[in-house]
């Protein structure tokens, strides 16, 4: 019998919280400071310790990686390979020869004693239900390079360009990244999610468009990336912008991607993230359409529909934030609970299938919680949306929201239900109301890729890629799919994000990056 060291409940419980944004952790090792000795006491552990875990049946191979940081701490992963466990975060504490690492991620530690030599460590590794004798053996760490004193340029083009909405007389000032080698190239748009975004569509310090473009520019697809109304030295203002005005500012890269010699006029798209998915496919369905559309998590419910389960309309986004934090610790704590039940269950004795079996039912239990609190959501935003589409009057309606506000939320501020019924109010939410993603989408021809992520909790990826779809049937060059253990954000399970500094901050999904390139790249083949 294998021992489990359980982990999956963990991967999707931080998938909603705005970290900073990923960079590669080989930069942190880079970094670090040499074997020597740090002061009274400590002494350096820096390298990778492994040994084999002796489990009933066989062994395990432990690794843990350790890492002297420039503060003076220390930062460890652990790598089980064969329980696809990788670069959980450890604890490292030292006192004298005895040195502790705790994972409390997957309830493992290990207590070990070092030998005068100082290239190994005997004792004891502990997790739920099991204890072994472990020896763990020291694997200096390669000498590392000078540090640089410069940042390496990357190994494309970049240049800072201008084009113009001549229709409603509005300037962009972007970037554009052009592949190494003589092209002509295919290149793609980037379209952000609603609400007011610099080119990288940021969310806090991650970059999901910054991160696009240069993954896609790194493998032979030039990217345009650009800043939307409102943002930096952009005219007019995000709120002000309906779907329609950024159909236009899309149609408009579209035209100066084909001025660009190096771009191949064959093979330009567009690629929209949530609202910028359905401006893309708005622009695929007029004269002049992109030659590709990729969405992302883009809307197939009406705009009423979409606008009622999200916690940023009803309220400002200090609560909800609060409401995405929320949902992802109570799937943390189901998750844990569930995966308790599943370990009592395999210490009893049942089978694989008894314990499949049960590891779905948690499953289909978070979903049906999940489906809950959105419905519950609905309910309260519905009759506060219903009045914006009925009153056509600003001034009118906003008095009617101050009302319906005080009597659902009685505890907030007078300046929350102000801010909350200017946002009901705004050109951009009256003209989303109105918003039906499917009325176009028959006059779409070209090759369209949708893609949505199965921890969505801000659109269901299950009805919304079917809404899509069927609107879509037309056309024998569309196809849907979607990724698993990837959120509304496009960031990947959480085990796939990188460790900076002891902490692990999410990535754009590999999964996603991967289904991107490839699709585009049959399309059009790259250039040698």
């Amino acid at each position: 019998m294998t021992i489990y060291i359980p982990f999956r409940f963990f991967q999707r419980a931080l998938l909603y919280l705005r970290l900073p944004a990923a960079l590669a952790w080989l930069l942190l090792l880079a970094g670090s400071l040499p074997a020597q000795a740090q002061g009274p006491g400590k002494y350096s552990l820096e390298g990778e310790w492994k040994g084999p875990l002796v489990v009933p049946g066989g062994s395990l191979p432990i690794q843990l990686i350790v890492t002297e940081l420039a503060s003076g701490n220390r930062f460890a992963v652990l790598n089980v390979v064969p329980q696809r466990i990788n670069r959980i975060p450890t604890t490292v504490e030292q006192r004298g020869d005895t040195v502790l690492f705790v994972a409390e991620q997957v309830g493992c530690r290990f207590k070990g004693v070092r030998t005068p030599e100082g290239n190994r460590l005997t004792g004891i590794w502990s997790q739920p239900g099991y204890q072994a004798a472990l020896t763990l053996d020291f694997v200096p760490p390669p000498v590392a390079a000078a540090p640089k004193s410069f940042k390496f340029p990357p190994p494309y083009r970049v240049q800072a360009v201008k084009f113009a909405n001549e229709t409603d007389k509005i300037a962009f000032a972007g970037t554009l990244t052009i592949p190494a080698g003589e092209g002509p190239f295919p290149a793609v748009a980037l379209l952000s999610d609603w609400g007011g975004q610099d080119q990288d569509g940021r969310y806090g310090d991650y970059k999901l468009l910054g991160g696009l473009a240069d993954y896609l520019t790194r493998r032979g697809i030039a990217v345009l990336r650009f800043p939307d109304r409102g943002v930096g030295e952009t005219g007019s203002r995000a709120e002000l912008t309906s779907p329609e005005d950024r159909t236009r500012d899309a149609q408009a890269a579209l035209q100066f991607m084909r001025t660009q010699p190096l771009l191949d006029a064959a093979n330009l798209g567009l690629l929209g993230h949530g609202e910028g998915g359905n401006v893309a496919l708005l622009a695929a369905g007029r004269p002049l359409p992109p030659a590709f559309v990729v969405t992302l998590a883009a809307a197939g419910q009406s705009g009423l529909e979409v606008l009622s389960s999200q916690p940023a309309v009803g309220w400002p986004t200090a609560i909800a934030d609060s409401l995405l934090a929320r949902t992802a610790r109570e799937r943390s704590t189901t998750q844990m609970v569930g995966q308790a039940r599943v370990e009592k269950m395999r210490s009893s004795g049942a089978n694989a299938a008894q314990l499949q079996i049960q590891q779905e039912q948690v499953f289909l239990r978070q979903r049906a919680e999940e489906k809950k609190r959105l419905e519950a959501l609905a309910r309260e935003q519905r009759p506060l949306l219903d009045i914006v589409r009925r009153i056509p009057d600003d001034a009118t309606a906003r008095d009617l929201l101050l009302q319906a506000l005080r009597v659902q939320r009685p505890s907030q501020p007078d300046s929350a239900y102000a801010t909350t019924a200017d946002r009901l109010t705004t050109p951009w939410t009256r003209s989303y109301l109105r918003f039906y993603p499917q009325q176009e989408l028959a006059a779409v021809q070209c090759p369209v890729l949708l893609l949505h992520g199965s921890d969505d909790l801000l659109l269901s990826p299950d009805v919304n890629l079917s809404l899509l779809s069927k609107g879509l049937k037309g056309n024998k060059l569309a196809e849907s799919h979607q990724l698993d253990g990837v959120n509304h954000l496009f960031q990947g399970p959480a085990n796939e994000w990188p460790l900076i500094d002891g902490r692990q901050s999410p990535a754009v999904s590999t999964a996603a990056l991967d289904a991107i390139r490839s699709w585009i790249q049959a399309l059009a083949p790259p250039v040698k």
